[in-house]
């Protein structure tokens, strides 16, 4: 899709308003550490544990646990399902992708001082990927709700002068002069008046504000086809401690990186009389790039030879977004043949703008069985209902959405269980995952569930991972931001299988 964008042969429009929304601010707040086998097969209950490249990216005191320098590096296959329920019929579309989602190091410092409390530091520098968007779903079904009731709604209100063309320019700079003056709220109404959905009540009068849809009311089979790419990254350097011999600290340092691309194509017929519109195409690009900063501190306690104790703070990441839209639309009116097909061929580069997302505390217990094995426990408690966007050029649009936000979304809990036997040189393990929805509308959102196994072979100074993991999650997903478009249902389900390869340094 990002070759799509950037070839597109027309105008750059620089729009003076914005388009984020609650999703968007969902998307960049909701990731988690990928990781290596061991930590996603025991599904990352790991923050009291440590001596694992993923352990440090939870809890950063867990790279003191390590004995000697140590390096890691996971590829993983990950495959998403998602069964969409729309109009009384139900589409099954699968998406899979490979991906290295995970490399790092640890170098060990022993404390030479014999007399010193502080027996070592660890020095550690790690890559991990904290989300894959790589996604595809697809919705088909009849309902009696159309896309006129989009641009209807984004017209309401506005002066016929502000969304029409002006003497003597093309449909591109007409295009690009409204997004530029007014925004992508007028360059959507724009789209309807000259694809003919909409129609003036006075087409004669520039001081016109309002309007009707050239779509009759009736039935309307719709085709809807959702595909995204990308990936939110973690670069991290981390500093962890071990003072006397039971107790462990450590910082991590984190730089994110966000690339996020998605295209959406939206079809839709019908033959209710009345329509001079009968086909509509509407397809839809989005790129968005940016990077941020965070950090996270650590401790682990070691309690006796049985116990370990962990408590994680997670700062808010404060990412710089940017992002770009392009837009199609094209309409077909079956009696007469008569085709509108407008294709501005112009990039939307938006403002750039800020998003903090919000904080988190992790809890955690290990209790280990000697030798033979140890059960691992992890709750975390995240608030997103303190995520927030902030521009210098419009806030109060921004002021509207952290008030939405604020309104929507809650505290989300996740628990975490692991466990892993040991027989000789072969690791058995296991776990399991609760995410509270982070929305107060639970039905809308579900929360996720998932599950993990692995297995481990230990060579000598070396050792092999196996993990697969499943989680799943119900969902409605709204086509557009606008309109009164039926919601689809999609229930998707996540499976990915990682391969670690750690060995000592």
């Amino acid at each position: 899709m990002k070759n799509l964008i950037l070839t597109l042969v027309g105008l750059i429009s620089i729009l003076s308003s914005y388009g984020q929304d609650l999703t968007d601010a969902l998307r960049y707040s909701n990731g988690e550490t990928q990781g290596t086998a061991r930590f996603k097969s025991m599904s990352g209950a790991f923050g009291a544990l440590g001596g694992d490249m993923s352990a440090v990216s939870i809890n950063p005191a867990g790279a003191a646990i390590f004995n000697l320098s140590h390096g890691a590096m996971t590829v993983a296959t990950q495959s998403v399902s998602n069964d969409v329920f729309y109009g009384s019929n139900t589409q099954r579309l699968k998406d899979n992708s490979f991906d290295m989602n995970q490399i790092g190091a640890a170098l060990v410092f022993n404390n030479t001082d014999l007399e010193s409390s502080w027996n070592k530091f660890v020095f550690s520098v790690f890559y991990e990927q904290l989300q894959n968007y790589d996604n595809q779903f697809f919705a088909a079904g009849s309902t009696q709700n159309s896309i006129g009731s989009y641009f209807l709604e984004y017209a309401d209100g506005l002066r016929l002068d502000e969304i029409t063309a002006l003497e003597g320019e093309n449909i591109s700079q007409a295009y690009s002069g409204i997004g530029s003056a007014f925004g992508s709220n007028y360059q959507q109404a724009f789209l309807g008046y000259e694809s003919f959905i909409l129609e003036p009540e006075d087409n004669t009068s520039n001081d016109n504000t309002t309007y009707t849809s050239n779509i009759a009311a009736g039935d309307f089979y719709q085709e809807y086809s959702y595909a995204a790419t990308g990936y939110n990254g973690k670069f991290s350097a981390n500093l962890g401690f071990q003072y006397d011999k039971n107790v462990y600290f450590g910082i991590n340092l984190n730089s994110h990186l966000i690339n996020y691309e998605r295209s959406t194509y939206f079809y839709e017929d019908n033959t209710n009389t009345g329509s001079t519109i009968n086909q509509v195409n509407f397809n839809n690009t989005l790129l968005t790039t940016g990077e941020g900063f965070s950090l996270q501190l650590g401790s682990i306690v070691k309690v006796n030879d049985f116990i370990r104790l962990g408590l994680t703070y997670d700062s808010p990441t404060w990412l710089r977004l940017r992002e770009e839209t392009a837009q199609y639309l094209y309409t077909l009116e079956d009696a007469t043949n008569l085709e509108a097909e407008v294709d501005p061929a112009v990039i939307n580069v938006f403002p750039e703008y800020n998003l903090r997302t919000p904080a988190k505390i992790t809890g955690s217990a290990a209790f280990i069985i000697g030798t033979s094995g140890l059960i691992s426990i992890d709750y975390s408690r995240k608030d997103f209902s303190a995520t927030k966007f902030r521009s210098n050029s419009s806030s109060d649009y921004f002021r509207q959405q952290n008030a939405t936000i604020s309104n929507s979304l809650k505290v989300a809990n996740t628990i975490r269980i692991g466990g892993e036997l040991r027989h000789k040189k072969f690791s058995y393990r296991g776990g399991y995952k609760l995410e509270q929805s982070p929305y107060k509308n639970t039905a809308t959102y579900g929360d996720l569930k998932g599950f993990s196994l692995g297995l481990g072979y230990d060579f000598v100074g070396a050792r092999l991972d196996l993990a697969y993991e499943n989680s799943k999650r119900s969902m409605d997903h709204r086509f557009f931001n606008a309109g009164n478009l039926n919601t689809s249902r999609i229930n998707r389900s996540n499976s990915n299988v990682s391969l670690t390869l750690s060995m000592s340094l």
